[in-house]
Order: structure tokens, then sequence, then C-alpha cells
């Protein structure tokens, strides 16, 4: 999930309420906002990656505005005008182009950092790492004429100043000369690899922007930029739209003008950005009975609005119905069921009583649940703490970083919303090792241990992924090793009258020498050792670590 700071003196005057810092994390996480602690400059907010407008202080601010009823419905910003046309030739690799111009737009006081941070969210969730969507903000003084062209051109035939970033200093460059010695090239040069033509954006006076990887020092924005152009570029139309409705909203929010660009293909013309509105329909039963708790039509109608939707009621069937508006920036509004869970959280979870379910059954715990939670048990009383990390990950958290390569069998998911989480995890130690990386300010030993969900491919299955429950745990400390870890995945296995053998093998995660097969009853289950230095020296935890990890089916008697 993306993480978000925010100014709270910025975003209490945004919200138009003097709310405490103790208010304002309440009432953010009503709307499902995360605190996540005290950043260098302000207040850190973790995003659900499925609301990208919430990832700056303005969109934050809009649903606080919300939520307490300060603006109510859909909110339009109004699109001006303009001469400004980009003409697109051909690009195959990104086909897609958009934009805005923005005017008058106050870029001091912390609002030019604000954009900066938006586009880089936006970049790693909506725009799959720019990938799919990369977004390119322009000093429009600078840019020169009116009608721009975005065209696919050799890497080797053009050159342009690229910004400075770091140690880079200003000098023409072409856009392959860019990729192989530029920081920012050669960190996004993956995106355009093996592509014999690169896209390019020019004006009256030539290249002045290199779409996905980086602007010209020509357009560079500062805090005195006044006004902006904005393009966005991609492989997916509607990803850059959203992408641009987000950025456009923002902005408006700080009080800028917007006005259209159009963008003119060899088969049709575009109006940018494109801020339609699209509809659900939901009944009044299903809301009531999904929600559990009864509403008048007004009711709705109020907490509809208290979202930033609109709605209108009608009669289909003979049942209420109400047709909701949704506004241009929300990319998450697919189903029905997410305008419902708009308007519980309007309404506040918390504030619905809970009961119980209308049924003649009684539930209770599966067998496989009740060794879970035996076995978590048993690890805490062995020392260790308990975990529940995500079970969705990504090849290079889940094994370059481990010194393995991605197995065959592992589950990916095909069209996932971030490329974070992309992989199902097939075993849980990469998620310990995460947790110790960002832990080692504190002290030690520490002793850490997860009961979790992990999956593999498996033809043999119905569904052809075997889901598995895998136990692991690692002690980290100055005394930290292989002796340590064994004595208690020794203990633990005793706990369930079971036995375990550890006969030598080879892991690349673990240093060669101090690694061993968990043979539990007989069967292979696992693996235990100390971890390589390289996984230790790459996560900087200075600290030895031992650990184990093994099936907890091994276990059932």
């Amino acid at each position: 999930m993306a993480v978000v700071e925010a100014d709270p003196d910025e975003l209490r005057r945004l919200v138009g309420r003097d709310l405490s810092r103790d208010e304002l994390v309440d009432e953010l996480f009503a709307l499902g906002v995360e605190f996540e602690g005290e950043g260098d400059d302000g207040l850190e907010f973790e995003v659900v990656p499925d609301r990208p407008d919430r990832l700056s202080v303005e969109g934050l601010a809009r649903s606080l505005r919300y939520q307490f009823g300060d603006d109510r419905g859909v909110r339009v910003p109004e699109i001006g005008r303009s001469d400004y046309k980009i003409r697109v030739e051909s690009v195959p690799e990104r086909p897609y182009i958009v934009g805005a111009v923005v005017r008058d737009i106050d870029l001091t006081d912390g609002v030019l950092d604000s954009l900066i941070q938006l586009q880089e969210k936006l970049h790693a969730t909506l725009g799959r790492r720019r990938n799919k969507g990369a977004i390119g903000v322009h000093d429009l003084t600078m840019v020169k004429g009116e009608e721009f062209v975005y065209r696919g051109i050799d890497p080797d035939d053009e050159s342009f100043v690229p910004l400075e970033i770091g140690d880079a200093g200003a000098r023409e460059m072409t856009p392959r000369e860019v990729m192989e010695d530029h920081p920012v090239g050669k960190e996004y040069a993956r995106i355009l690899e093996g592509a014999e033509r690169v896209p390019g954006i020019y004006d009256d006076i030539g290249m002045f922007s290199f779409p996905p990887v980086i602007n010209g020092k020509r357009t560079e924005v500062r805090d005195d930029s006044r006004d902006l152009l904005v393009e966005m570029t991609g492989t997916d139309e509607w990803t850059v739209d959203k992408m641009l409705n987000i950025l456009v909203y923002a902005l408006s929010d700080r009080g800028a003008t917007v006005e259209e660009v159009e963008v003119e293909y060899d088969d049709r013309r575009a109006l940018k950005p494109d801020l339609s509105t699209e509809s659900k329909t939901v009944t009044h039963d299903r809301i009531e009975s999904m929600l559990g708790v009864e509403f008048g039509t007004d009711d709705v109608v109020d907490l509809l609005e208290r979202s930033g939707m609109d709605a209108e009621t009608e009669t289909r069937d003979g049942a209420t119905a109400y047709d909701v508006t949704v506004p241009p920036y929300r990319t998450d509004v697919m189903h029905p069921l997410d305008v419902v869970d708009d308007i519980g959280r309007a309404y506040g979870f918390n504030e619905m009583e809970p009961r119980y379910p209308d049924v003649s059954t009684v539930g209770g715990l599966t067998e496989s649940t009740r060794l879970e939670n035996a076995v978590r048990k048993q690890l805490v009383g062995l020392g260790f703490q308990d975990l529940l990390s995500f079970v969705l990950t990504n090849d290079d958290d889940c094994y370059t970083r481990m010194r393995r390569d991605a197995p065959d069998d592992g589950v990916r998911i095909p069209n996932p919303y971030s490329e974070e989480y992309d992989v199902v995890r097939s075993w849980l130690l990469p998620s310990i090792v995460s947790v110790l990386a960002n832990n080692t300010h504190r002290g030690y030993p520490q002793n850490l241990a997860e009961v979790g969900f992990c999956a593999v491919q498996d033809d043999d299955e119905n569904t052809g992924i075997r889901e598995e429950t895998h136990v692991a745990a690692a002690v980290s400390g100055t005394d930290a090793g292989y002796e340590g870890a064994k004595s208690r995945l020794t203990s633990l296995v005793d706990d369930f009258d079971a036995t375990v053998e550890t006969p030598p093998t080879e892991h690349p995660s673990f240093i060669e020498g101090r690694a061993a097969t968990v043979v539990i009853d007989g069967d292979d289950a696992g693996v235990i050792g100390e971890l390589h230095p390289e996984i230790l020296a790459e996560r900087e935890i200075l600290q030895p670590v031992a650990a184990f990890e093994f099936e907890i089916d091994a276990l059932r008697s």
C-alpha cells in the first residue's frame, strides 16, 4: 500500500476545520485510511490501492470535507477552452496520451512538493511504476507554440537536455544516452527495453519530454511557475485518463483553473481531460440487507452525497432504487456493492450494532484453524512474537532478495492493481525478513514467527492452485545461530507428539554448511538454517539471523 505524508496544518487548512492531531487520525481511520506514524515533514497515512484519489493531502482533505458534510455531491471542475493540441504520430510502445493546461496555480508553501508526491504515488500505483501510465508536468511559459507532436523516434537520432537529478549535470543527451548514463534513465530504461523507437514530445523548438523516463530541463517546474502543461502517456487510455483526472482535481482544489487539450489521432479526436461521470444503480433493499441497517430514502441520498456522489430516487418493478452518479476521479466504483460500501463508511461502520445472523446452525472453529491457533500459542510460549503479514508480494521481495529464482509453480496475479503485489507468496520467511529489516532500530534479540497462507500451482487441484499453511520463525541477535533455531523447532514439534530430524542440505537463502531439511515423522516438511550474509547485508540487518519454515500439515497426527 502507498504511504502519503501530509502536513497536519495544511490538512486542517484544506479541510476548513481546526481538528486536533488525534481527530485527524480518527476521522481518516473511519474512512479506511490508517495512520502509520510521524514522518520528517508531517503525518504518514497508508492509503489502500483502490483509492488513488487519496494519494495527496488534497485528496485526504476532500474526503474529510465530504465526510463532515461540508462538501456534498459530485463536483466537476469547469474546464475552459484552449487552442492547445497534441498530434499523435506512430508510437506503438505507448499509443495513448492525454493532457491539460493548468493556470494560476500557486506552487509555494509546499504545494510543489505535494504535486510531486502525488505524481510519484500515481506512478507507483495506477501507473504500475510508469509501465502503464507516466506523468509529465511542465512550465507552460517555457513550452513554445500551441501544437505539440507525440511521436516515436530513433533513440540515437534526437537529443535534448534532461532534468538534473543528483550528480547528473545538465547536458544534451540522446534518449539512448539518457537510458544508459542518467540515473533516472537507468532506473526506467526497463520500460522501453527492446523498443526500436522510443516516445518523444515536441514543441516548436524541439523535443522537451522523453516519456515515460524524464522531462527536459527547459520546461522544469519551479516554485514560481504559475501555468502548467500536464501530459500523461501510457499503454491504457482509461488509466491515463483517471490519473489525469485525479491530478486535475488536486490542482483545482488548490484554486487552479483547468483548460482542455485536444488530442488528435489518425482516426479520431478527443478533448482531455475527460471528466465524464459514470452511473450505478443499487436498490434500497440491497443496501439494507448488506449493511443490516434500516434507512429512509432521504438518509441514503444524504449518505451518498457525503460520499461525493449524486443520487436520484426511482422505482423499478415496484422497488425503490437509486441512480448514483460517480465522480470522474473515482477508479474503484465498479459494482453496486462499491456504492453500498461508501454508504456504510459515510454512516460509520462503528455505529452499526452487531447482531447474530438469523440462521439455525451454530458455527465453530475448523480442525485446521484449531491446529493453527495451537501452533501460534506454542510459538508465543517459546518466546516468539506472532506476525500477520500480507499474502501478496512480488518476485523481488519473495525470491530475488532471498537469493532464489522464482519457481515455475509460483502463483501470479494476471492483472495486479500494483506491481508491488503481483505474486501470491509461496513461503513465509521473506515476510519475516522484511519485518526484521524494518525494525533494525529496535532492541535485540528479536524473535518473530508467523503461521500463514501460501500457495503454489498444482494441476491435481480442481482450481489449479494448492493452498498451504506454513509455520515460519526467525531468531535474530548477537548470539543467534543454527542451534538456537533448532532447539526451538524441536521443542515445538515435540509439543505435537511428532519427531523431527534435520539432515544437512543446501539452500540459496542459507549459509552453506549451516542449513538442513526439516523432516517431521519421516516426511520432508521444510528447511532450517542461518540466513546468508548477502541477504542480511542487502537488507541492512546487522545481527545474524537463524530461521526455519515447514508445512503445518506435518504436525497432524
